[in-house]
């Protein structure tokens, strides 16, 4: 049966230290993507590595800090990735697009449609597209921060059976196993707790930007949209297909939620919440549990200017995030509501809709 897999591998499994491409690795990858390839499987490949490919090449004699200077040496490495990867496919027949993209894509819903319907003309024809964050016009405020999450919400986007996420290490272990000789490996995760964020650390290696806490946020967002998750290594021949098959040599992230509608996914993900809104229990139950809507009773405080329409998120009183939802109200008018019945909001305001957000227009986050 036809899958549809995303592929990210990370720098540190690409190219070295001292900055440059690994070959010998890139044809290993992309020959094991190649024999997903072959199987039937339709196969998207972000890669990271942009940077640390081209910064020797730029001029920088270490991985370079300044934002002109990553760009500049994203500019030379793109090239050298995609000259690199269309040399090795080619030698199975297979042919690459390049997709760069920026988080700013993500947030206008127009754009990352014509992404989407891109990607999939693409697939239809048998084509691998190689996504990677365009980091020669991304800004650091808007930028995805590593590819673990770009991986993520690419799979969200184009609806993937599986992600699975290639590094240097194989999976989450119960403590850092470098340091710690008890560490031992956890095989699969059905929900993403604070417990599990403590145990993933702090960053990897100073080739890349993304440690195993950015791949828990990744695992995370892509759970949420009803992907299935993969993280850890691949060294020798037939591992892609193994931890396709459920005997990779790292950590399984199962989900029983099912895929999101581009409008929840633009919800949850790519919007910018214009305020924050606190909700007592009775509320944050009716909108997880009961999946009901949001009335003005519930809400006890909020922050930020807001107007109908506007994104905001939906806190509990103890700062938990519980999702995010488009609003009816202004802030002055939620000011006037907040705490009452719908009854004597009635008689107070002239609303268009009682709601202070319908559920049709919530996406829950815990």
């Amino acid at each position: 049966m036809q899958r549809r897999i995303v592929v990210k591998i990370g720098s540190s499994s690409l190219t070295s230290e001292e900055g440059g491409l690994k070959i010998e690795q890139i044809q290993y990858f992309v020959k094991e993507i190649a024999s997903l390839h072959a199987e039937g499987n339709q196969v998207l490949f972000v890669s990271s590595g942009a940077v640390a490919a081209g910064f020797r090449i730029a001029g920088f004699a270490k991985r370079p800090q300044h934002l002109h200077e990553k760009q500049a040496s994203a500019a030379v490495g793109q090239a050298l990735l995609m000259q690199s990867y269309n040399a090795a496919f080619n030698q199975y027949g297979i042919h690459t697009a390049q997709i760069l993209l920026t988080r700013a894509d993500f947030s206008l819903r127009k754009r990352i449609h014509n992404a989407l319907m891109t990607i999939e003309e693409l697939l239809k024809h048998g084509i691998v597209p190689i996504i990677n964050e365009n980091d020669t016009v991304a800004v650091d405020e808007l930028k995805f921060g590593d590819n673990d999450t770009l991986s993520a919400l690419v799979a969200n986007m184009v609806k993937a059976q599986q992600l699975m996420i290639f590094t240097d290490t194989d999976g989450l272990y119960t403590a850092d196993p470098r340091t710690d000789k008890a560490a031992t490996r956890i095989g699969q995760v059905s929900a993403i707790s604070k417990e599990i964020y403590q145990i993933a650390g702090g960053a990897g290696s100073s080739v890349g930007t993304g440690g195993m806490r950015s791949k828990i946020d990744a695992a995370r967002i892509a759970m949420r949209g009803g992907i299935k998750v993969f993280v850890g290594r691949a060294t020798e021949p037939g591992d892609l297909r193994l931890a396709e098959q459920g005997q990779g040599k790292g950590t399984y992230f199962e989900t029983q939620l099912t895929s999101l509608p581009m409008k929840k996914q633009w919800l949850a993900f790519h919007s910018q919440p214009q305020g924050t809104i606190i909700v007592d229990t009775g509320a944050r139950n009716a909108l997880v549990q009961d999946r009901r809507s949001l009335l003005p009773a519930g809400v006890t405080a909020f922050t930020g200017e807001f107007h109908p329409g506007d994104v905001v998120e939906v806190r509990s009183e103890s700062d938990e995030l519980i999702g995010r939802g488009i609003i009816n109200y202004t802030s002055w008018q939620l000011k006037a509501a907040s705490g009452l019945s719908t009854t004597e909001v009635e008689k107070r305001l002239e609303l268009q809709r009682m709601e202070v957000i319908h559920r049709d227009e919530w996406i829950t986050l815990v």
